[in-house]
C-alpha cells in the first residue's frame, strides 16, 4: 500500500469571482481540523446480492374445443412478477490509499454495486454485508463518503468558482465562518487544477463552457469540499478522450496517496489508465469473474486457459471475457456461450475462497452500529430540519436565492424570450391601434388576447422548472445540502422579479398603443391584475411540473389545461354546456378576464346606458346583446380577486406537497 499524508496545494492567481471575497488560506494544511483527513476508511463487502422485481407479460395458448372445423387457439396475456438478479454474491475489499476499479460491460451491475457501497441501496432485494472499518455503515461513514454520479449534474450558467462556493456555503457545517467555507472551496479549486477555468461558466451540451474533463473535475470537487475519506465515482471517464481520462485518473491517484479510499467504475479504460488501478473487480451479468491486483489479472486468466493471442490493453482483454468473447490464435474472434460459465466457475473455485478468507481475516464483524456522538437526523443530512433554527433556515434560503438569481437570469431574459414578448406587444398594439371606446367587441377581444397570452406563456415556461432541475435537486437533497422548504421558497421568491418584468414591458407597449382607458389609475390597476394573473398561471405550471416530473408529459397536460381554461373563459362561448360549466369556475382566465373588463368599463348597466342599449331600438342590438352577456353578467370583482389569491397560494402549496413525495 502506498504511503500517504497531507499534500500541499499551489496558490492560484485568477481574478475574483462575482459576489465572493478572496483571501484566506489556499494551502490545504491551513484548513480547519474538522475537515482534516484523519478518518481513513477500509471498505469490505461480502456476498452482496441484489434482486429486482420485474413485471412481465406471458402469452398462453387456450384451445377452442367447442367449435366446428380445425382446432384454433387464443393467445391471452398474463402479467407475472419475476425476480431478476442484478448482483450475485460479490465480495471484495478496498483500503485507504488504493483505487479499486470495477470493470464490466453495460448492465453488469457496476452502478448498483457502487450505490450499495455508498449506502444508497435499500429494500427487500438487498442481501449481504457492507462494512466500513469492520463495522456496518454508520452515519459518520456516510457523512465522509463522496458520491460522483455518471452524469455531471451542474448548473450550466454558473462559473466554476460560483458552483463550488455555493456548494461549500450550503454543504459545510455552519460552525465554520463564511470566509472559512470560501477558503475551503478555493483550496479544492487549486487541488483539482481548476484555477485556470474558475471564472468560466460550466456549460452543458447546448451552452459552451468548460471542457468535459474540467466539468468532471468540478463534479469531483463538489464532493471533495467535505474532504471525504471514501470517494465513489460512477464511470467518471465516460465521454472523455484518452488524455483527459488519464489526467482525471491521475488526479484520483493523487487523492488516494493522501489516504483516501477510491472506488470507481470504468467502462473501457486505456492501458495507461489501467496501470494506475491498485485492485480490479471484473463483473459479468452481476457475477464476479476476477478480484485482485490489476497487474495480476491477465496472469490469472492465462492460468485458467484464457490468454490474449497478441499484446493488447489488459482492460480490453478483460472486457472481452466479460462479454463472453475470446481471441483464439489465428481463427479470429469467436463467441463461445460457455465462456462466462467457465470463468464464473473458475472464480468460485480458485479465487472466491481466497478473497472471502482475506476479507474475513481483515474484518472482525460487529452486529452493532457505531453511533455518532451528538444528535443527528438521517444518514444523509447534517442537521435536523425539524430542529433547525430560523436563522439557519434563512441562511440557507438566502444562499439558494442568490444562486437562483445568478442561474435563472440567463433563462428569464434570454434574447429570444424578450423578443417574443416585445413582438407580441407591438403586434397587439398595431392590431388595436387607438381602438374606439364604443367598439366593445374589439376591445373585449384585446382584453381576452392579453388573458390568453399571459396565461399560456408563464404556465408553459414554469412547467419545465422542476423537471429540468430534478437531477440536481435529488443529488443535493441526497447530500443533505438544504431543506426542501428553503429550496422551494428560494425558487418561488427568486422567480418573482424576473417573471414580472416582461409583463410590465408588454402592457406598457400595448395599453397605450391600443388606446385603452387613458387614466393612470386604470393602467396601474390593469398592470396589477395582469401581474397577479401571471403569478397564478406560473403557480399552475409549477404544480403540474412538480406533480408529473416529466417535461414532455407536463407540457402536454398544461397545454390541455390552459385550452380548457381559455374555451370556458367567457369570450368564445357564453352559454357553456352544463356538463362543463364547472371548468369555468376553476379557470384562471375567466376571473382575470372579468377583472380586466371591470377596470375598462365598470358595471354592465353603465356601459349599456352609454351605448343606448336600454332603449328598445338601440343602435346595435348585436353589440347590446354582447354587452349584456359578456359584461352585464360579470361576477363581483372582490370574488374574482379572492379566487385568484386562493389559486396563487393553493397551486404553490400543491407544488410543495408534490415535491415532498420525491425520495432523495
Amino acid at each position: 500500500m502506498p504511503e500517504f499524508g497531507r499534500g500541499e496545494t499551489t496558490n492560484g492567481d485568477s481574478s475574483d469571482g462575482p459576489g465572493f471575497p478572496r483571501g484566506g488560506p489556499r494551502d490545504s494544511r491551513d484548513l480547519p481540523s474538522l475537515l482534516s483527513s484523519s478518518y481513513p476508511i477500509t471498505v469490505t463487502f461480502m456476498d452482496v446480492c441484489y434482486r429486482v422485481q420485474i413485471e412481465s407479460k406471458q402469452k398462453r395458448s387456450i384451445n377452442r374445443v367447442f367449435r366446428p372445423g380445425p382446432t384454433q387457439s387464443d393467445q391471452i396475456s398474463k402479467a407475472t412478477i419475476e425476480e431478476r438478479p442484478v448482483l450475485n454474491g460479490i465480495t471484495g475489499k478496498v483500503s485507504p490509499g488504493e483505487i479499486l476499479a470495477i470493470l464490466g460491460p453495460s448492465g453488469s451491475g457496476k452502478s448498483t454495486l457502487l450505490n450499495t457501497l455508498a449506502g444508497r441501496l435499500h429494500g427487500d432485494g438487498f442481501t449481504g454485508t457492507v462494512l466500513a472499518n469492520n463495522r456496518k455503515l454508520t452515519k459518520t461513514v456516510l457523512r465522509r463518503t463522496g458520491f460522483v454520479t455518471q452524469d455531471d449534474v451542474l448548473y450550466p450558467h454558473l462559473t466554476v468558482r460560483e458552483t463550488l462556493i455555493f456548494c461549500s456555503l450550503l454543504r459545510l457545517p455552519k460552525s465554520l465562518s463564511k470566509q472559512e467555507r470560501i477558503s475551503i472551496a478555493e483550496s479544492v479549486i487549486s487541488e483539482l487544477g481548476l484555477v485556470k477555468c474558475e471564472n468560466t461558466i460550466v456549460g452543458n451540451g447546448f451552452i459552451r463552457g468548460i471542457s468535459g474533463g474540467e466539468r468532471k473535475r468540478v463534479s469531483i470537487a463538489n464532493e471533495m469540499l467535505i474532504n471525504p475519506s471514501l470517494l465513489i465515482l460512477d464511470e467518471p471517464t465516460s465521454g472523455l478522450d484518452s488524455t483527459a481520462a488519464h489526467r482525471l485518473v491521475a488526479t484520483l491517484g493523487s487523492l488516494a496517496q493522501k489516504g483516501k479510499t477510491i472506488v470507481t467504475s470504468m467502462h473501457q479504460p486505456s492501458s495507461r489508465v489501467y496501470q494506475m488501478f491498485d485492485s480490479v473487480l471484473v463483473l459479468s451479468e452481476g457475477r464476479s469473474l476476477y478480484f485482485g491486483k490489476g497487474s495480476e489479472a491477465v496472469g490469472y486468466f492465462e492460468s485458467v486457459g484464457f490468454s490474449p493471442s497478441f499484446s493488447m490493453n489488459p482492460a480490453d482483454f478483460l472486457l472481452d471475457l466479460a462479454n463472453g468473447v475470446c481471441q483464439l490464435g489465428g481463427t479470429g474472434e469467436r463467441d463461445k456461450p460457455n465462456i462466462k460459465q467457465t470463468l464464473v466457475s473458475s472464480y468460485n473455485t480458485l479465487l472466491a475462497p481466497t478473497v472471502k478468507a482475506a476479507c474475513l481475516d481483515a474484518a472482525t464483524i460487529s452486529t452493532k452500529d457505531t453511533e455518532f456522538s451528538g444528535s443527528h437526523c438521517s444518514s444523509k443530512e447534517h442537521r435536523c430540519s425539524s430542529r433547525m433554527s430560523f436563522s439557519a433556515w434563512f441562511n440557507e434560503f438566502s444562499i439558494l436565492l442568490q444562486r437562483s438569481l445568478k442561474e435563472r437570469k440567463h433563462e428569464s431574459f434570454n434574447t429570444l424570450r424578450v423578443f417574443q414578448v416585445i413582438a407580441a406587444a407591438i403586434l397587439a398594439g398595431l392590431m388595436w391601434w387607438h381602438s374606439d371606446y364604443r367598439d366593445i367587441q374589439d376591445r373585449l377581444g384585446l382584453l381576452f388576447f392579453i388573458s390568453i397570452f399571459w396565461g399560456v406563456f408563464p404556465s408553459f415556461n414554469s412547467v419545465f422548472a422542476f423537471p429540468q432541475e430534478r437531477a440536481i435537486f435529488m443529488k443535493e437533497r441526497a447530500s443533505g445540502m438544504y431543506t426542501l422548504s428553503s429550496f422551494f421558497m428560494a425558487r418561488i421568491v427568486g422567480d418573482l422579479p424576473m417573471e414580472l418584468i416582461l409583463p410590465t414591458i408588454f402592457l406598457s407597449f400595448t395599453y397605450w398603443m391600443a388606446g385603452l382607458r387613458p387614466a393612470l389609475g386604470a393602467f396601474l390597476l390593469t398592470l396589477l391584475v395582469l401581474l397577479g394573473y401571471v403569478l397564478v398561471s406560473q403557480g399552475l405550471g409549477l404544480f403540474l411540473g412538480a406533480a408529473i416530473m416529466d417535461a414532455k408529459q407536463a407540457s402536454t397536460v398544461v397545454t390541455i389545461t390552459m385550452l380548457a381554461f381559455v374555451l370556458t373563459g367567457g369570450f368564445y362561448v357564453h352559454k357553456v354546456p352544463t356538463c362543463m360549466v364547472w371548468i369555468k369556475y376553476i379557470s384562471t382566465t375567466f376571473y382575470s378576464y372579468r377583472l380586466l373588463i371591470n377596470i375598462q368599463y365598470g358595471c354592465g348597466k353603465r356601459i349599456s346606458s352609454l351605448l343606448g342599449c336600454s332603449h328598445e331600438h338601440g343602435r346595435n342590438r348585436a353589440s347590446c346583446k354582447f354587452i349584456e352577456e359578456d359584461i352585464g353578467g360579470q361576477i363581483s370583482p372582490a370574488v374574482s380577486v379572492g379566487v385568484l389569491l386562493l389559486m396563487f397560494v393553493g397551486y404553490r402549496l400543491l407544488a410543495y406537497i408534490a415535491l415532498r413525495r420525491i425520495k432523495a
